[in-house]
């Protein structure tokens, strides 16, 4: 689930963090690294469960509109098939999501404010009264549904980010990527019967597979060990700069790269390059990624010339 982007951007924030904290060990630097990415994970489950807690409160308003003195025709015999959807029945009786939640102490129980605001908003848009006005709604209409509450309601309201500051300084940059994720996760779901009051929907793993974590490990460690003569090496190619000048997240960056370039034989030197320079346009200044670029150009060029390395671009 976690993109090889991601677990860049996890071990440059774990350097800087390193290289900034005086006296932290190098095991506690990267257990506090592989923590973040636990935190990643804890996010995904979160916001997976997030459109049943708008569904259970669109649940709670119905039946307050019956309980009225003197309910409507409409209150009384209700349009249910959103609390009904389908898919957000597989998630609700969701075994491995319901289990990941308990035992992460995971939910949303602290903010029913945001709960509110977000039904309020998907029951004014129009394809909530598309989806509520057909005759007959398939699976497929489900799912579309629930697909559109996460890729129309969660970007850019402000409200849920702030939710998401306050329960951890790990996610407030991570919402987009992980709303991706929760959406494919979505379209992979197929009509099934729920056993028992369960269901076995397939929920993404934390990584692909025992490659992505020797990719962290190997990035950061070795990072880390060789920091000064990596440093070295890069001034070498600084003319008429200042090393003390240049950013320091930019410091990070050029050590990750080339540790990625010199010890990760299986990617592409044009992988590496390219996910450093859009990392550093993000987290870095304006003219970072430029400035990463010619420099990398330049330290492959001549570690290729010293047969030091032998991939190709």
């Amino acid at each position: 689930m976690l993109s090889r982007r991601l677990l860049r951007i996890k071990i440059v924030k774990a350097l800087y963090s390193h290289f900034k904290t005086e006296g932290e060990s190098l095991s506690a630097s990267e257990r506090n690294l592989l923590f973040s990415m636990r935190k990643s994970y804890d996010l995904y489950h979160l916001m997976m469960e997030l459109i049943v807690e708008v569904a259970d409160y669109a649940e709670t308003v119905i039946e307050q509109r019956k309980s009225r003195l003197l309910p409507s025709e409409e209150d009384l015999h209700p349009n249910c098939r959103f609390i009904e959807n389908r898919v957000v029945g597989q998630l609700r009786a969701s075994r491995s999501l319901n289990d990941y939640l308990r035992k992460g102490s995971l939910s949303w129980s602290s903010c029913p404010e945001l709960i509110r605001k977000l039904y309020q908003n998907l029951v004014k848009s129009d394809y909530y009264r598309l989806y509520m006005d057909q005759e007959k709604a398939g699976y497929q209409d489900d799912k579309m549904l629930v697909i559109q509450f996460y890729s129309q309601e969660i970007e850019d309201f402000s409200d849920l980010y702030d939710v998401l500051e306050e329960m951890s300084i790990f996610w407030l940059d991570e919402v987009e990527f992980i709303t991706s994720q929760v959406i494919k996760t979505i379209r992979s779901f197929r009509v099934g019967e729920v056993t028992d009051g369960k269901s076995d929907i397939h929920l993404l793993p934390m990584l692909g597979d025992e490659s992505d974590m020797d990719f962290v490990k190997t990035v950061f460690e070795k990072t880390v060990v060789r920091y000064r003569d990596n440093l070295a090496y890069v001034e070498s190619f600084v003319r008429n700069w200042d090393i003390d000048r240049i950013v320091f997240l930019d410091k990070i960056l050029l050590m990750a790269a080339l540790t990625e370039i010199m010890e990760c034989r299986d990617i592409p030197l044009k992988v590496t390059m390219d996910e450093y320079i859009e990392i550093a346009k993000y987290y870095s200044s304006p003219a970072s990624g430029h400035f990463i670029n010619g420099l990398m150009n330049r330290m492959v060029q001549d570690l290729r010339e010293r047969g030091r390395i032998d991939k190709q671009v």
